[in-house]
């Protein structure tokens, strides 16, 4: 049951190899990342544990692509004759004897099934496929290799060989190969699952391990880190790594195991890993520092400590793995199904379809009603609201009406509205004159809330055509957006006449028996209120009776107010002329060619001016509020409801209009290529799901 579980994840790593590995694998399977600088004996230990010498040897960078080992314990049935080489010893080109033969072969997944016996062939099959990715020279590649090795000699493991970490560029060497390496190796290690495999030279101080470094960074408490210590044979005598093998130096929850690999002179001998195997439990067996611990040293311990490890962390995972396969399966089967189906319909039911969804999402994101309300921004009928409730509403109500007119002006206009009799009273001339100027300033903020409106249905336009089931059909989307604004822009001309109308006849018709509107008699006595205050009579406290010099003062001012004035004996015009020169008067010169008001004001202008700005200002409070409440109104009709009830009949109109139907409903080569990525993505994770159902 255990070897299965192991089993189960290499069909995984194969079925889900088209994802690609790295950071770019969505599925986080537990694997053992084998990480060291490039002499620290990576490619040994790993030969070490497979029992036979398959990777590629040299100077500089060796393995520079990723190489996914699955290790698969394999025994032969006692009744397969499938060979007659099962014990038999195959020779090399030179003739001599070599370790092939009918129970240990290689696959690699890029070439199917095909079986490699001769393990010399694996070393050039690794060594051509990675120079069919990256060339001949020192470049690195992410995409990794996938060779299982079937023998009886193993135990079942997944392990992954990564490029060896180099400090300086030597060679044909990109100048930032360390940065590269550092990357891809740190895009395999930091994954949660990944069990870190840190080889380092036991010659060396363990605390400048690159392996170590590296592993800490992701994985700081060392829970999932296991150290492998080399070349402990070549350590100076008297020393030996019993102090980092018990947890004293470096600590690792997982610990360290000692191993022996071949030498360089081994390697040139042709000396076998079968026979190093040996020498190297001789070595631990014999050894005064490492004896009583020889069962926790050596390649076929740290074999079965690896099995251990790596089937305890799968059991641990295996519910995560299942969920996260079951979630990338919806997710993808979702995504199909926003990309729709393969176009098999009739071209005029699609561009039917099309139009119909449309319309209805158009309404629906009018009223609110969209499949996916945000709740970080206002969108669609919102924030057309806002443009007539903050924007439109705020600016009709800033404009003031005598933020253009002085009273001088409105002296003037008194006068000119009089004709050739001075009026007895305020007239109303002077008023309707004043108010239909301030009355037609709400025309321009009136025309400013259409185009504001109607570039909030462009964007609504824009938001919709956004959705996939519109981008993968993109003459029809372009043909649709075309279509949809033009009728726009065609229907804001009845909509400013209409909204234009409206203000024109607020400023033909000045309603003076508005109930509402502040009375004439109202505003004279606000006006005599404000300029001549009533006398404060003093009280006595004790009797509570008006005293007497209170009394006799207000009659003064009361007689003090009867007194005409000097300016009002002087004439009708008599604030027109700022000089008083008898002279002049006496010599009644012609009047000049233009009169200004430039002089002071009497009494009776002051009260006239003050009451004439208090019935415009009412007056205009009244037609604020009715502009800013039937605006809107108008705009609602004329344009947003328009549009809502006539744009399906314009759409069909104009598309069907179109001879050649087909080209528009012809998908975006995006789209088809998505949707052709979503069914392989889907039936990976099929076959991944169902794997992982079989345990």
């Amino acid at each position: 049951m255990d070897e299965s579980l192991i089993q189960t994840i290499n069909k995984l790593q194969d079925a889900l190899a088209p994802f690609g590995a790295g950071s770019t694998s969505p599925i986080d399977l537990p694997q053992i990342t084998v990480v060291g600088s490039q002499s620290s004996g990576k490619s040994s230990v790993l030969e070490n544990i497979v029992g036979r010498e398959f990777l590629p040897r040299g100077t500089g960078i060796v393995t520079r692509r990723p190489l996914i080992l699955q290790l698969i314990n394999h025994r032969p049935r006692a009744n397969d004759h499938s060979s007659d080489l099962l014990n038999l010893q195959t020779h090399d080109a030179k003739g001599d004897k070599t370790e092939n033969n009918a129970d240990e072969w290689g696959e690699f997944l890029h070439l199917g099934s095909k079986k490699f016996y001769n393990f010399d062939e694996i070393r050039e099959e690794i060594i051509k496929a990675t120079d069919s990715t990256v060339g001949k020279n020192a470049g690195i590649s992410a995409a990794p290799i996938n060779l299982k090795i079937y023998s009886p000699h193993v135990l079942t493991l997944t392990l992954v060989d990564l490029p060896g970490l180099t400090k300086v560029p030597v060679g044909d060497q990109p100048p930032d190969i360390e940065k590269q390496i550092r990357e891809m190796i740190m895009t395999y290690i930091s994954k949660p699952n990944a069990i870190i495999l840190a080889v380092n030279a036991a010659n060396q101080d363990l605390a400048n391990s690159d392996g170590l470094k590296l592993a800490r960074e992701v994985d700081p408490e060392g829970i999932r880190t296991i150290g492998v210590l080399t070349k402990v044979d070549l350590m100076d005598e008297g020393t030996d790594v019993i102090n980092i093998l018990t947890g004293k130096v470096i600590p690792l929850r997982n610990g360290y195991v000692a191993v022996i690999n071949r030498g360089q002179k081994d390697i040139e001998n042709h000396k076998t890993i079968r026979a190093a195997l040996e020498d190297e439990r001789r070595f631990f067996e014999n050894h005064p520092s490492y004896s009583s611990k020889a069962q926790y040293c050596g390649t076929p311990y740290l074999a079965k400590k690896l099995n251990n490890i790596l089937l305890s962390h799968i059991k641990a995972t295996l519910p995560q793995i299942k969920a996260k396969i079951e979630s990338m399966l919806k997710k993808f089967q979702d995504e199909l199904n926003n990309l729709g189906p393969e176009a098999a319909q009739l071209p005029s039911s699609v561009v039917l379809n099309v139009i119909t969804d449309f319309c209805n999402d158009y309404n629906g994101v009018l009223d609110g009603q969209t499949k996916d309300i945000s709740s970080n921004e206002l969108s669609g009928g919102a924030r057309i609201s806002f443009v007539f409730h903050e924007i439109f509403k705020n600016g009709v109500y800033a404009l003031d009406p005598f933020d253009r007119i002085k009273d001088a002006d409105i002296r003037t206009i008194m006068y000119n509205s009089s004709g050739s009799s001075p009026s007895l009273f305020v007239g109303t001339a002077a008023f309707e004159v004043l108010v239909k100027q301030q009355i037609k300033r709400f025309e321009e903020p009136a025309l400013r809330c259409i185009s504001l409106v109607f570039d909030e249905l462009v964007r609504i336009l824009s938001q919709i055509l956004a959705q996939p089931e519109f981008t993968r059909f993109p003459v029809l989307k372009e043909k649709i957006a075309t279509v949809f604004t033009q009728y726009l822009r065609e229907i804001m001309v009845p909509t400013s006449t209409f909204v234009t109308d409206i203000i024109h006849s607020e400023e033909c018709y000045i309603n003076t028996a508005h109930p509402d509107l502040l009375k004439g008699t109202q505003a004279v006595a606000i006006v005599n209120e404000k300029l001549h205050p009533s006398p404060t009579v003093q009280v006595d406290p004790k009797t509570g009776k008006p005293l007497k010099n209170s009394a006799a003062s207000s009659s003064a001012i009361n007689v003090t107010n009867a007194v005409p004035a000097d300016d009002e004996k002087s004439g009708y015009f008599s604030g027109f002329f700022g000089s008083r020169n008898k002279k002049k008067l006496a010599a009644m010169e012609a009047p000049p060619a233009v009169l200004r008001a430039n002089g002071g004001m009497s009494d009776k202008e002051v009260v006239e001016t003050e009451v004439i700005k208090l019935l415009i200002s009412s007056y205009f409070g009244i037609v604020q509020r009715t502009v800013a409440d039937i605006i809107p109104k108008a705009v609602m009709l004329k344009l947003i409801q328009n549009s809502r009830s006539n744009i399906q009949k314009v759409l069909l109109e104009k598309l069907y209009a179109d001879q050649d139907l087909e080209s528009l409903v012809k998908e975006n080569e995006f789209t088809v290529a998505r949707r052709k990525e979503c069914k392989k993505m889907i039936q990976i994770l099929n076959n991944a799901a169902n794997i992982v159902a079989s345990v």
